[in-house]
Formats: C-alpha cells, sequence, structure tokens
C-alpha cells in the first residue's frame, strides 16, 4: 500500500464520517511533550547496553518526558545503567495479582522493580495474543491500582478506516480505559493507526490530526474539557527522525511512541528534541 492510496483512504474516511468528523475541531493538548521507546521483542545483551551508551549521550530538553520500554528480561540492565531525565516502562502486565499464570508478568512485579511505567493495548498485544478491550480496559484498571502509570494505545486498521469505522473503533478501545482511570495524570494515550505500524508508512500530519483532534473531543465528552487538554495523546506508526517534526506541528499531537527508530540511540534522541526543532521550523 503507497503513501498516495493510504491519503486516499484518509479521505474515505473523512467523507464515511462527515458529520462526525465536523465536530471534530482541534482544542490543542496543554501536557509536557512526551516521548516513549518501545522495543518490542528485540535486543540482546550487547546491543542494549550499546543502545543505553547511546541514550546517555544525548541531550535531551528538560520540559519532555522521555519513557524507554526494553523487553522484560532487559529491565533491569537499563534500570541500573539509564541515567538522565529517561523513565522505564514495561511492556505488558497481567490483568490481575501474580500466581499460576506461566509466562506472564504481574504489575506487583513491575512496580516492585522500581519500574514506574507500563504499555498496555498495543495493537500487537490485541491481534497476536487475542487481547479484547475489555482485557485491556482491566489491566489498566489493575495496573493502576498497583501504583503504575499506563500508556495506553488505541488504533484503527486500515480496512476500518476505509470502511469509514475509524472513529467508531476508536470510541469502542476508549471506553475501558476511561472507566478504569480515576486520575489522568498517570496516564497518557498513545493513537497508533495500525496500517503504519512497522510498515514504514506514516500517517500524514493531518490524519494524525483529524484522529487526535476526535480522541480529545471524545475525552473532553466524557471526562471534562479541562482534563482533556491535560492528557497527553501520542501519535505511533513508524515516526522518525525525518517525519517526526512536521508531524510534531500538529496542535493536538503531544508526543510519540516511538518503535524501530527507538533502537537507535542518536535517532531516538532526535525524535526526542522534535516539539523543539517544531517551534523554529
Amino acid at each position: 500500500m503507497t503513501s498516495q492510496a493510504l491519503r486516499g483512504s484518509g479521505i474515505t474516511a473523512r467523507k464515511n464520517n462527515r458529520s462526525r468528523a465536523l465536530q471534530v475541531k482541534a482544542m490543542a493538548g496543554i501536557g509536557r511533550f512526551f516521548v516513549g521507546g518501545n522495543w518490542k521483542c528485540n535486543g540482546t545483551v550487547e546491543s542494549v547496553n550499546q543502545l543505553v551508551k547511546d541514550l546517555n549521550s544525548g541531550s535531551i530538553p528538560s520540559d519532555v518526558d522521555v519513557v524507554i520500554a526494553p523487553t522484560f528480561v532487559h529491565l533491569e540492565t537499563v534500570r541500573q545503567n539509564i541515567t538522565g531525565p529517561y523513565e522505564i516502562a514495561a511492556q505488558n502486565c497481567w490483568t490481575g495479582k501474580g500466581g499460576a499464570f506461566t509466562g506472564e508478568i504481574s504489575a506487583e512485579m513491575i512496580k516492585d522493580m522500581d519500574i514506574p511505567w507500563v504499555i498496555l493495548g498495543h495493537s500487537e498485544r490485541r491481534s497476536l495474543c487475542g487481547e479484547s478491550v475489555d482485557a485491556v480496559g482491566t489491566k489498566v484498571e489493575y495496573a493502576l491500582s498497583q501504583g503504575l502509570k499506563v500508556i495506553g494505545c488505541i488504533g484503527e486498521t486500515l480496512e476500518e478506516r476505509e470502511s469509514g469505522e475509524m472513529f467508531n473503533v476508536l470510541n469502542e478501545q476508549l471506553e475501558p480505559i476511561v472507566k478504569a482511570v480515576d486520575d489522568w495524570s498517570n496516564v497518557v494515550i498513545a493513537y497508533e493507526p495500525v496500517w503504519a505500524i512497522g510498515t514504514g508508512v506514516v500517517a500524514t500530519p493531518d490524519q494524525a490530526q483529524e484522529a487526535h483532534a476526535f480522541v480529545r473531543s471524545w475525552l473532553s465528552d466524557h471526562i471534562g474539557k479541562d482534563t482533556a487538554e491535560s492528557v497527553r495523546i501520542l501519535y505511533g506508526g513508524s515516526v522518525n527522525d525525518g517525519n517526526c517534526v512536521e508531524l510534531a506541528k500538529k496542535e493536538d499531537v503531544d508526543g510519540f511512541l516511538v518503535g524501530g527508530a527507538s533502537l537507535k540511540g542518536d535517532s531516538f534522541v532526535q525524535i526526542c528534541n522534535a516539539n523543539k526543532a517544531s517551534a523554529t521550523a
């Protein structure tokens, strides 16, 4: 699928949702810029140590929150060696207290390791591991109850976008997350269109803004305008050091959840500086 075709599919979705889209006005977030790095199932002892060195040598603006998510087996190595402004996230956790759940990691274990964040609801977990919207909501609620902060992921497939179901899908994914949250200072939302994750095809800035504006408007209706403005809404999906500045210019894009580019120290540091660069571009 080409960028041209994807831009066309965005137009199709907008036409099919015209009445709703007309109500999606940019509200602009007011939270600190936030960049997350999701390392997914990547890394060796050697490559992780080198990546940590590269990140430690980078310059991160003081007004940007940065969270990196190594694999479970590398969490402790990264925690002991990372310096500066970086916080750490786990990439998933179980729906409740630990026990006889082979292969799972509980929120209590993550908290016990002094890991403050967890990524929940990523599309790869939803599609490959069969996580339902309700399961994601349960995970969010339990993780927050154990003192973790949550990066909650949402996003539509290409088929859902082309059929005009994008807003309905985002609504369905947002509802159980919102029901699980009492304090929104501990939660960020990551909008990741599934068709852009790991494909090398990034949503256009206008496509990202359209989805982010919808999410913020939806949040405004459900948790109040002031709270919605303070919630950080991240864009994820083939973000790199070549497209991040243009994306960061959009008023409802409050940061990024970065995949492949987060495995390259220099590139990730540049992405962390995107908000500063966009202000002067």
